[in-house]
């Protein structure tokens, strides 16, 4: 059910993810690998660097909403408790800086290097 749904969220990608994504991918920035759309928990991370566990977010108007904003920090906070940093950008900030985005992002991968030789933590298994 996940996975279909990360085909599905990654094949309908709004343009300026997409635009992020091709100079995230293939480990274009210091060799950290991006992964898109991923599953984690109930929520999919709309990029994602598992070995740094860095979460980048691409924020549309729907985001500047008081209802959107409360379940973002929601998320946000529970994507914390797990282990994961959380990055997010306007979809406008990534269409009229796109390099200021990725310098924030890389600086984002760069402060943390530690993060390369902690070891994953465990996985927990869901409860179906």
């Amino acid at each position: 059910m996940s996975i279909q749904r990360a085909r599905d969220l990654r094949r309908t990608m709004s343009h300026t993810e997409r635009r992020l994504w091709h100079r995230l991918r293939g480990g274009q920035i210091e060799g950290y690998r991006f992964r898109r759309q991923h599953p984690i928990g109930s929520y999919f991370a709309d990029l994602i660097c598992l070995e740094a566990r860095l979460i980048v977010e691409v924020d549309g108007p729907q985001h500047g909403e008081a209802a959107q904003q409360a379940h973002d920090a929601a998320r946000t906070a529970w994507l914390a408790h797990e282990g994961y940093r959380v990055l997010r950008f306007w979809a406008h900030e990534i269409d009229d800086d796109l390099d200021g985005v990725l310098t924030a992002i890389r600086r984002a991968l760069l402060e943390w290097p530690a993060v390369r030789d902690r070891p994953p933590p465990p996985r927990r298994r869901a409860i179906t």
